[in-house]
């Protein structure tokens, strides 16, 4: 069993207000399919446990959408704190719309990794 500050729903009983200082829109812009990875850079010493939570999440990259899910918290809160990391240098972020165009080996490619991880 884990420790409680290891596992990543542990803020789910916080009130989100109390999450993002009472900030109500993120400073990037960020959408649920953005997809965020850390950089290995260490974020600002002054980042609550939250954000630690968060950026333990993006080891590898991952949608806006899943880390919202894995800790249970609004949207706004999770696009609140990645900026907060992606302001501090730790998080880098793609925007789903600069993407390549969608082929039929893409789409293979991606039911090929959802097969393997359900």
């Amino acid at each position: 069993m884990s420790a409680p500050d290891d596992h990543p729903s542990r803020a789910q009983g916080v009130r989100p207000y109390i999450v993002t200082n009472g900030r109500t829109h993120p400073s990037a812009t960020l959408e649920l399919l953005s997809m965020v990875r850390s950089t290995g850079r260490v974020a600002c010493d002054r980042l609550g446990p939250e954000h630690a939570q968060t950026l333990r999440l993006c080891h590898s990259p991952t949608t806006v959408a899943e880390v919202a899910g894995h800790l249970r918290q609004p949207a706004v809160v999770v696009k609140i704190l990645l900026s907060d990391l992606i302001g501090t240098g730790a998080v880098t972020t793609h925007d789903p719309t600069a993407t390549a165009e969608v082929t039929t080996d893409l789409i293979e490619a991606v039911l090929n990794g959802l097969k393997t991880r359900l």
